[in-house]
């Protein structure tokens, strides 16, 4: 059994103690509200921070987890062992003539609203995705047409033995919501967008419009992950839902969304194993009705009670 309070002091030679926690309570950092404790909950403010805890943890034999903005994981009721890290503090975005970087922290939604500021078009899809940067290359995120890999010229990244690489977009092996940042163990530091000019009237009226047909089609009065599954090919995942009769269906507190059947929300203070099991549940009664394997596009991470 690891030693955390000798974890933690060892730790507070690395990063300030203010930015350290011991059990600290993960539903209080993921879009679900779900998720049990953190043993250490780390918020580094350098990349020579976050380098050092790599190293640290890999020399120590610890493990440690990387968090987002937690809108695409369910974390489990028994939390995560050993060090957990949110990259909240890495929130800076700045341009370059066309060229737009972003800090993994910061909210894609905070990126795309900072090239429309400076006239650059590309970024316009992902003006409602709920995630951060870092978490937008870590699955490829994507909607209404367009993706992450469309546009991202390079990555900054702290690769498995600590050091700061540079990875192309090529490099990270982006295809649909998945790339290979999980397999090779990188932690993404910033994204380098390449965009390209265009006019302040014409972007903000694609990214008022894709944002009416997200407010105005999504479950964003309850906390979610998002669209659950992945789109199944010749289908629509909330569609082959919807016709399974399952809107509205509940476990606990969780529910298919009565308004759009790709989602499931946390209606009434769900836990974590009854939003699993809903999730379950609707791949088994679609496999029975429409012989189709929804896979899940929310990672699920964490250990059970």
């Amino acid at each position: 059994m690891t030693d955390y309070t000798q974890l933690y002091n060892k730790l507070s030679s690395i990063i300030d103690k203010n930015n350290i926690k011991t059990n600290e309570l993960l539903k209080n950092h993921t879009y679900t509200k779900l998720g049990g404790k953190a043993d250490i909950f780390l918020t580094p403010t350098t990349y020579e921070e976050v380098q050092a805890v790599v190293k640290f943890a890999k020399q120590e034999n610890v493990p440690f987890t990387l968090l987002g903005n937690g809108s695409n994981l369910i974390v489990k009721d028994g939390g995560i062992r050993g060090i957990v890290i949110l990259l909240k503090n890495f929130n800076r975005i700045s341009v370059e003539e066309n060229f737009l970087t972003a800090q993994s922290g910061a909210a894609i939604i905070a990126a795309s609203q900072y090239a429309l500021k400076e006239n650059l078009t590309g970024l316009e899809f992902a003006c409602g995705i709920p995630g951060t940067v870092g978490g937008a290359l870590f699955m490829n995120a994507g909607a209404y047409g367009g993706e992450i890999k469309d546009v991202l010229a390079h990555a900054i990244v702290i690769d498995c033995n600590g050091e700061i690489v540079k990875r192309t977009a090529e490099d990270l092996e982006l295809s649909y919501r998945t790339s290979n940042i999980p397999e090779k163990g990188d932690i993404v530091l910033e994204a380098i967008f390449k965009l390209r000019p265009g006019k302040y009237e014409e972007i903000k009226a694609v990214m008022d419009d894709l944002t009416f047909k997200r407010e105005s089609k999504q479950p964003l009065e309850y906390p979610s992950c998002g669209s659950v599954f992945k789109r199944p090919p010749g289908y629509f995942a909330g569609k082959l839902i919807q016709d399974s009769g399952l809107q509205g269906k509940q476990i606990g507190g969780a529910q298919v969304s009565t308004k759009h059947a790709g989602f499931i929300v946390n209606k009434d203070n769900a836990t974590a194993e009854e939003y699993i099991s809903l999730i379950k549940y609707v791949q088994k009664t679609v496999k029975e009705k429409f012989n189709v394997e929804l896979e899940r596009e929310v990672k699920i991470i964490g250990e059970d009670l």
